[in-house]
């Protein structure tokens, strides 16, 4: 997973090709919406890297970052899966195999991702994870 976000990115072209390698391998999409210029985004990645968390992302799903910029870029493509005006950056969407959304954090819970740690982290992407791994 890149530790940048990515401004010259296709975002449709890269979720689509993250949905059809999600329905070959069991896993959910994880769509991290984002921008290079945000603390808390950059705090969300480290978290994604941590030791409790790296593995639940790699065993559970195919993770796209998504640049929105200074709310100015991706929009569109954020607006299908987000509201970004409640959730804020970063925000989390999942989606199943099928391109349905699972979950988003459109309630603003990753928006101060400096006050989370690991373990809240991981219960979050337990908890949507597909199959037996996620519990709703």
């Amino acid at each position: 997973m890149s530790d940048r976000f990515d401004s010259t990115r296709d975002a449709d072209a890269d979720i689509s090709t993250a949905l059809a390698t999600a329905a070959q391998s069991d896993r959910a999409v994880l769509i991290d919406f984002g921008a290079n210029w945000c603390p808390d985004c950059r705090v969300l990645h480290h978290l994604f890297r941590s030791p409790q968390v790296a593995p639940l992302l790699a065993r559970n799903y195919v993770v796209v970052r998504v640049d929105v910029g200074e709310f100015d870029h991706n929009l569109d493509v954020a607006a299908r899966y987000i509201d970004l005006t409640t959730s804020g950056i970063p925000a989390l969407a999942v989606l199943a195999p099928d391109g349905s959304v699972r979950t988003a954090t459109n309630d603003g819970s990753l928006a101060n991702a400096r006050d989370l740690d690991p373990g809240q982290v991981a219960e979050f992407l337990t908890r949507w994870a597909p199959g037996d791994a996620g519990r709703k």
